[in-house]
């Protein structure tokens, strides 16, 4: 059997949509990077959240807050009309609304024609994720625009106990999401600025290639990859988890330090084998794979 690439069997149109990442003179003057890093989505995203930016929950108490910014071009100052921007996290008594038809503290908004984007919530609170463990109080955005690769990110804010121990906001890529809680009258209010980035985008031929189910090699495992906006997600209890894609027929689950991975052969036969990837915390190792059902 012979394993093909995605620009051989797909026409894989994986193109960089921008210059992305350098100084830049704009014809005035030089203009600094102004990245905005990617985090992970974590296992609560769900799709379709109401099209609202008031997210207040009636009856729920909590901090007050307003989040609001600009979502830009990668020239990081052109506004990007029309984006939409996605906002999700957990209630005041550190519970996701995973499976309600109110979907409560999750919301959908579009950018106006400066780019800017407004929302209106409780200020969420650091939760435990597992016995001993928190996490830090955060914000989930998710914004996708056409042409673009959609950014995943999380806000998390200054002055939270759990920061330096929390693996996502300890990291050095997380710094510029580290934002102050100020007060403007009665509001407390956040102010994040978006950048989209320069990103690879697959065909659509070579995603409907590798989506399905999955078997592991070894046990009787099985995954399942489907695509959403464009993108390769894999199934979990919830939703999915999204990924991006890298080149060379791999695609990384986005904002971690070591780098989860999942490169994809398709062989001559029809067949598709994925190779797994999986780093822990401390940099080890484990490789696995799994073939199309």
């Amino acid at each position: 059997m012979k394993r093909r690439d995605f620009t051989k069997y797909a026409s894989l149109g994986a193109i960089a949509i921008s210059a992305f990442g350098k100084i830049a003179f704009n014809g005035s003057k030089y203009v600094a990077d102004c990245e905005t890093t990617s985090d992970i989505l974590g296992p609560f995203y769900r799709p379709n959240a109401p099209l609202r930016n008031n997210l207040v929950v009636p009856g729920k108490e909590g901090m007050l807050v307003k989040l609001k910014g600009m979502v830009r071009l990668p020239d990081c100052t052109t506004p990007f009309k029309d984006a939409r921007v996605e906002l999700w996290h957990c209630s005041p008594d550190e519970i996701y609304d995973n499976d309600s038809d109110d979907f409560l503290y999750r919301g959908t908004t579009m950018c106006d024609e400066n780019g800017a984007y407004e929302f209106t919530t409780h200020l969420p609170v650091p939760y435990q994720a597992s016995p001993g463990n928190y996490r830090p109080a955060h914000f989930h955005m998710l914004i996708s625009a056409p042409g673009y690769q959609s950014l995943v990110t999380q806000i998390y804010f200054k002055g939270d106990e759990y920061l330096d121990d929390d693996a996502s906001s300890s990291s050095a890529a997380a710094q510029n999401r580290i934002v102050d809680v100020k007060k403007e009258g009665e509001m407390s209010v956040v102010e994040y600025h978006v950048t989209m980035q320069d990103k690879f985008l697959v065909s659509p031929e070579s995603l409907d290639r590798i989506v399905g189910k999955y078997k592991m090699s070894k046990g009787d495992r099985e995954m399942e990859f489907f695509k959403h906006e464009g993108q390769l997600w894999m199934k979990n209890e919830i939703f999915g988890l999204g990924f991006n894609y890298v080149g060379d027929n791999t695609f990384v689950y986005p904002g971690t330090s070591n780098p989860n991975t999942i490169t994809f052969e398709l062989i001559e036969d029809g067949g598709v084998t994925a190779n797994i990837l999986r780093v822990n915390g401390q940099g080890e190792e484990t490789k696995m794979q799994a073939h199309k059902i």
